[in-house]
């Protein structure tokens, strides 16, 4: 369909109105001005200014930033710059949504396409996506897979090509994703167009992969080291592990996130906090939109101290004040470990990552990893169930997308909850579906006919007339794309119930006169390629052992970080190809935790000297360890330590350290 004449007007107005085309309509703004302009920021990070520049000259480029670095606004700022539209691969619903409408605040035109959104919905934010309306186009990668997006992508003017959590392009990584394989598709019909990718975390064959695997013309890197000076890593073995995590609460002021695995852990541990007068609640994604966005306001506003949650927290959300990352079970990566751990001190201050770590939890992963890989006869009953869910037709329902909910779906076909999850996990790595997270995207409609033709609808349809009046007053941008809705607000001031409302709006989308896509609150799961029958379902056996060999060795990794006696941050950065970094000296090995490795004498003696240096002034733990002999200094690490941990002394914010007053 062609898009009418006043959405181009509307489009050519709102770049003006929004300052990207200069007064005198050929001038581009340049990367400084885009971010002063539009994010307020006076000058670039680290490295940030380089990548952007890089992109700019048609450079491909990856882009290695730690958690917290501004990936972001590494593509969000050229898109801004090039004269035309940036388009952006990403995996991540919420997190997509999530940028893009912090885009439309800041008034740049921006738009997403994800799995579970309507033909009809996703085929309007194409066409004025190739008719200019947008900056930024957000894409799910298994969208990459359509003849409706391949053509209509050969009809835009793309001049860049960003690719968001670029590791997932990777065997060799920790999520790999079989959909963002067709990214090379896009290099083929986008000739020219320069490839920006950009990860978290990478390790050197991830590195090589990624650009391998994305067609780079030539290798061309930038990597910010991982070492984070502020960030004290720490793994203390305990069994009372809630008693351990009252007591870092309790000493370490400050907000603070609590990893857990499970959904049901989130609760009961922000329930053992609040008992103890802890401000703390919690956070999966089982929740609805509403509540998440609520729970995660009230943390980042400060409202809520401690924020117990699955890894489904934390992407994309950027609270500079974090003082404690406390993790109850280890992670299955390190690369996962140090994603969320660098959560914590994100403002450069001195902040607490904390693994607890109990006798069995080794043994737990391992058993965790063999579950990861299910037996190939379950993984045909799981789908065959699914197909039998969602009543799609064998060798039908290609793009075809429904609504799911995994603790329905294992009562109803008798399945063991976590050996399903893994068999579905396969079945979206081997290209047969996609799971989306529960995002809960909100309703949207988009008016598509002119006011003429609504006002004859309203008038020949009276029960209809005071909903559509109050949709179209509440909305006003409505006529020029989706927007956001709400059925109970409508429902509240139009005076009828939310299921009159709906029905108003669906009668409305059958006559042409809009496009409605109703409230998803459930995950939504996605065939990728026509249904097959069990005896077709194959699975790609070599990179299947592959991934397993790999997993393996991240299970290994983890593990040993856990129980080694190193330097924390050493082992860390060793892990992410940085072999001769300096120990950290804050971490639980460099500072000690054990009084029983000194003998008391030893141990009064070494603390007499350290109050005695510390009687005039604060100091960091550098400044400390040069009053003693260089081979002293790993014996007063451990007493150092062992009096911080009691309280004897303290340490701020800044890193210096105290004698505990009275």
């Amino acid at each position: 369909m062609k898009l009418p004449l006043l959405k181009l007007i509307w489009a050519a107005a709102f770049l003006k109105r929004t300052h990207l085309i200069s007064n005198d309509n050929r001038r581009l703004l340049q990367p400084l001005e885009i971010l002063r302009q539009y994010w307020g920021h006076q000058a670039f990070r680290p490295m940030q200014e380089d990548i952007v520049r890089a992109a700019l000259d048609g450079k491909d480029t990856l882009a290695l930033l730690p958690t917290g670095g501004g990936k972001s606004i590494c593509f969000q700022v050229p898109a801004l710059c090039l004269d035309g539209i940036t388009l952006v691969i990403s995996p991540l619903i919420a997190l997509m949504k999530d940028q893009v409408q912090n885009l439309q605040k800041r008034g740049i035109p921006a738009a997403a396409i994800f799995s579970g959104m309507g033909r009809r919905q996703v085929d309007i934010i194409f066409e004025n996506a190739c008719n200019g309306a947008y900056k930024l186009l957000y894409l799910s990668p298994e969208r990459l897979q359509t003849e409706m997006a391949i053509a209509r992508i050969k009809r835009m003017n793309v001049k860049l090509l960003a690719v968001d959590e670029a590791h997932c392009v990777s065997q060799w990584g920790y999520d790999f994703r079989p959909s963002y394989l067709k990214i090379t598709t896009l290099r083929e019909i986008l000739p020219g167009v320069p490839v920006l990718a950009l990860t978290a975390t990478a390790t050197k064959e991830v590195i090589l992969d990624i650009q391998d695997k994305l067609a780079f013309r030539e290798q061309h890197v930038f990597r910010q080291s991982f070492r984070r000076d502020n960030l004290s890593y720490s793994v203390l073995y305990e069994e009372k592990k809630r008693d351990k995590l009252l007591d870092i609460v309790r000493n370490v002021p400050g907000s603070g996130i609590v990893y857990v695995r499970t959904r049901g852990e989130t609760k009961e541990i922000a329930h053992f906090l609040r008992q103890h007068r802890i401000g703390a609640d919690y956070y999966h994604a089982g929740l609805t939109s509403a509540e998440r966005s609520d729970k995660q306001e009230a943390w980042i506003s400060g409202k809520t101290r401690i924020i117990v949650c699955t890894n489904a927290f934390g992407m994309g959300i950027d609270k500079p004040d974090v003082r404690i990352v406390v993790h109850l079970q280890i992670p299955e990566t390190l690369e996962g470990y140090f994603q969320e751990a660098g959560r914590g001190g994100r403002d450069g201050l001195k902040s607490y990552a904390t693994l607890l770590y109990g006798a069995g939890d080794g043994d737990a992963l391992r058993y965790h990893l063999k579950a990861s890989f299910p037996p190939f006869e379950l993984v045909k009953r799981v789908y065959l169930a699914l197909g039998s869910l969602s009543q799609l037709a064998v060798g039908g329902g290609m793009g075809e997308s429904f609504d799911f909910d995994l603790a329905f779906f294992c009562h109803n076909f008798k399945f063991e909850h976590a050996q399903t999850h893994a068999a579905l996990r396969l079945l979206e790595q081997e290209g047969w579906i996609a799971i989306s997270e529960a995002s809960a995207s909100p309703a949207k409609v988009h008016v598509i006919c002119s006011r003429e033709v609504m006002y004859d609808y309203q008038l020949r349809h009276p029960h209809a007339d005071t909903v559509l009046k109050t949709l179209l007053r509440a909305y006003p941008g409505i006529q020029q794309g989706f927007v956001d809705i709400s059925e109970s607000l409508i429902s509240n001031y139009a005076k009828c119930s939310t299921e009159n409302v709906k029905e108003v709006l669906s009668a409305a989308q059958i006559e042409e006169l809009l496009v409605y896509e109703p409230l998803h609150e459930k995950p939504q799961v996605v065939f990728l390629r026509e249904r097959a029958t069990a005896e077709n379902l194959t699975i790609d056996l070599p990179r299947f052992n592959f991934r397993k060999e790999r997993a393996e060795e991240r299970t290994a990794k983890a593990i040993q970080y856990a129980e080694d006696r190193r330097c924390r941050s050493q082992m860390l950065l060793a892990y992410f190809d940085e072999p001769k970094s300096k120990t950290c000296g804050i971490c639980d090995i460099c500072t000690g935790r054990n009084k029983k490795e000194v003998n008391n004498d030893e141990f009064e003696a070494y603390e007499r000297k350290i109050r005695e240096v510390l009687r005039k002034e604060a100091l960091p733990v550098e400044e400390i360890m040069v009053a003693f002999a260089q081979k002293r200094q790993e014996t007063v690490a451990k007493v150092l330590g062992y009096l911080l941990e009691e309280g004897i002394l303290c340490q701020d914010e800044h890193g210096l350290i105290s004698v505990q007053t009275q």
